[in-house]
């Protein structure tokens, strides 16, 4: 029985600054999977993901979740939706603590029990946020605020979460974490897309991975065979 899709991206072009940077990018994400975007600083990775999600305006192509058209939708109803993104650089709210964070992350719900409850489940998969769960957002390192951002989106319950370069700045230890919150929301049944410079360590958790180049993907594949390719070896792996 094959997976139901739940994000499909068919022909999208995004320019801007006169520059096209996605040059006609096609790829689909099913129910379940965890779908790694892998490519060098500017392939377009980012960009593609802004245009999904509402942050950018596409000039051709066509974008759908849940088998409906979402092109020019608003981020805001995309998350009602359940198509929520953690973008690069994180952007949680500063002045206010991870607790308020969290709740802000849960803005489109009514079921007050259920917010408590899931707040205690990010405690619990992120235990550092419980600890400092009064601190100001803006007083955390990179990696707690990336943490942070993660479990904020997750408060939303989303059907597909978008990860835009979660591991980037971090340490070699706050990456370990990360991946691994990674690999245990995935298996949690969340639907994950994830954009990673870190090919080796985004393919070696991918059900499916796209390699994008100068704003075209150049190759697809199961994550465990782009991650033995010698061509994404050499180019990505320093092989």
């Amino acid at each position: 029985m094959t997976a139901k899709t739940l994000l499909k991206v068919a022909g999208l072009k995004v320019s801007y600054g006169g520059i096209q940077a996605v040059k006609g990018v096609d790829f689909e994400v099913h129910e379940g999977e965890l779908v790694s975007l892998i490519g060098s600083n500017g392939a377009g990775k980012t960009t593609t993901m802004k245009a999904i999600t509402g942050g950018l305006a596409a000039n051709a192509g066509d974008i759908f979740y849940l088998g409906k058209p979402i092109k020019g939708q608003g981020a805001w109803d995309l998350v009602k939706q359940g198509l929520v993104m953690v973008p690069e650089g994180r952007g949680v709210f500063t002045r206010m603590t991870i607790t308020e964070n969290l709740q802000m992350g849960a803005f489109i719900r009514n079921d007050k029990a259920g917010v408590l409850a899931d707040i205690d489940k990010m405690f619990a998969l992120f235990p550092r946020l419980k600890e400092r769960r009064d601190q100001l957002a803006g007083t955390m390192s990179g990696g707690e605020q990336q943490m942070l951002a993660m479990a904020r989106a997750l408060m939303s319950q989303p059907k597909v979460l978008l990860l835009d370069e979660p591991s980037m700045g971090l340490s070699p230890i706050m990456v370990d974490k990360i991946f691994e919150v990674v690999r245990d929301v995935s298996a949690q049944g969340v639907t994950i897309v994830l954009v990673e410079q870190n090919a080796s360590r985004a393919l070696a958790i991918a059900s499916r991975g796209y390699v994008m180049e100068s704003g075209l993907i150049t190759m697809t594949g199961k994550g465990k065979d782009l991650l033995s390719d010698p061509k994404v070896r050499a180019a990505y792996l320093g092989e």
